[in-house]
């Protein structure tokens, strides 16, 4: 006996599936495939340039992502005097992530209290896209040196789904009062081998 012929239904349900499927974020380093027959795209990242930095002051002034990743916005003058110093170090991997053409966040690395850390911030306008799991992942591709450490803040969920998604694993949890704050801030440490 042959199988019953699809109805509409299934035919809807099935569309329906490869369309969520098509949404999914990217999750995997880039030109490797991903579930679902995806491909990474090839780049979001590129070098820094100074045109980039306008964008990147924007990006941490805004009060809503400042208070999402328990971190203070700067003036302009310490955001510039900081910039300046990354720019000029060479031993820190910073990338501009790039989305239709617009400067949507950056991604670095950096050694710090003997360990390699990894950070990375996105404009407001560019979240929920997988723009920070595609960078972080392009990012971490990029480093052979293991392991790659980050450090979240506890309340930061989407910063957390973006480390786990890129393999990170949680190894470490610290409270202490930040000065900055003005209160106890809880933080996870995650871990890359």
């Amino acid at each position: 006996m042959a199988p019953p012929a699809p109805v509409q239904d299934d035919l809807d349900r099935g569309r329906d599936r490869a369309a969520r499927k098509a949404r999914l974020p990217l999750a995997c380093p880039p030109g490797r495939r991903i579930p679902f027959g995806r491909v990474a795209p090839v780049s979001v990242l590129r070098d820094v340039e100074p045109a980039d930095l306008d964008a990147f002051f924007e990006h941490q002034a805004d009060p809503e992502a400042a208070a999402m990743a328990v971190f203070p916005a700067r003036d302009r003058e310490a955001f510039d005097a900081h910039w300046r110093r990354l720019l000029a170090d060479d031993s820190v991997v910073k990338q501009t992530i790039v989305a239709d053409g617009a400067v949507a966040g950056n991604v670095g690395c950096w050694e710090q209290d003997g360990r390699r850390l990894v950070g990375y911030w996105i404009g407001r306008e560019f979240w929920g896209r997988g723009l920070a799991t595609a960078a972080l992942a392009e990012l971490a591709a990029s480093i052979p040196e293991r392991p790659l450490h980050a450090w979240v803040a506890t309340s930061n969920v989407g910063s957390i789904r973006v480390l786990e998604k890129c393999g990170f694993v949680e190894v470490e949890r610290h409270a202490e009062h930040d000065e900055h704050a003005g209160r106890v801030i809880e933080e996870i440490l995650y871990r890359l081998d």
